[in-house]
């Protein structure tokens, strides 16, 4: 299910609603949690860099990640040329409505075009539980169907076993290795006519 904002309820979040999660776009209400899941453990081992202050935090969740989710969304209305847009959805628990991680999506500006990434993480309470899954499939479907993209890549890096199965789990196929951030990654891709559409 699809909740597509609309030039007259721009106050109503986008939401895609699944079995067990829903994936909606960042609100303000998520800085503590993303805050918290980036200084976990795990996101610092495989995600670098993300464990900022919360002041910086803060400053991308205002002035850039919710300001371009709105370009985004906006960009999939009027046509579905997202471009070089990237859209960022917060992973919330359907039974609390905790934000438990993130599922998003951008350009990967390390890789040759067409270079558009899905990319998660997820709080490590709550793995192996099929959240992940749950959130990468729906946000492939959405972008199948919304918007003009064609082909998706996903990587991981070669020791994150999880990521890699999750990936594997939603259809793509291996294309090989790739060094980023001087780490080694598995690199997948989807193509849309590679899969077949169901209805919503």
């Amino acid at each position: 299910m699809y909740n597509k904002p609309t030039n007259d309820c721009q106050d109503k979040p986008f939401i895609i609603e699944c079995e067990d999660i829903l994936l909606r776009e960042y609100m303000m209400e998520d800085l503590d949690a993303i805050y918290q899941i980036t200084h976990e453990p795990e996101i610092r081992t495989f995600l670098p860099g993300w464990d900022v202050s919360r002041e910086q935090r803060q400053e991308w969740l205002i002035n850039y990640e919710m300001v371009e989710n709105r370009q985004f969304l906006k960009a999939a209305q009027d046509g579905g040329d997202v471009g070089q847009l990237r859209l960022r959805l917060a992973i919330v628990l359907k039974e609390t409505g905790e934000c438990i991680g993130w599922c998003n999506t951008g350009p990967k500006e390390e890789m040759p075009l067409p270079n558009r990434e899905i990319m998660y993480g997820i709080s490590n309470r709550y793995y192996n539980k099929g959240y992940t899954t749950q959130a990468v499939q729906a946000l492939i479907r959405y972008l199948f169907q919304y918007t003009r993209e064609r082909e998706l890549n996903a990587v991981a890096a070669l020791h994150n076993h999880a990521s890699n199965r999750v990936i594997q789990k939603n259809g793509f196929e291996y294309v090989g290795e790739i060094e980023l951030d001087q780490e080694r990654h598995h690199h997948y891709k989807l193509r849309k006519v590679d899969i077949r559409q169901h209805g919503d």
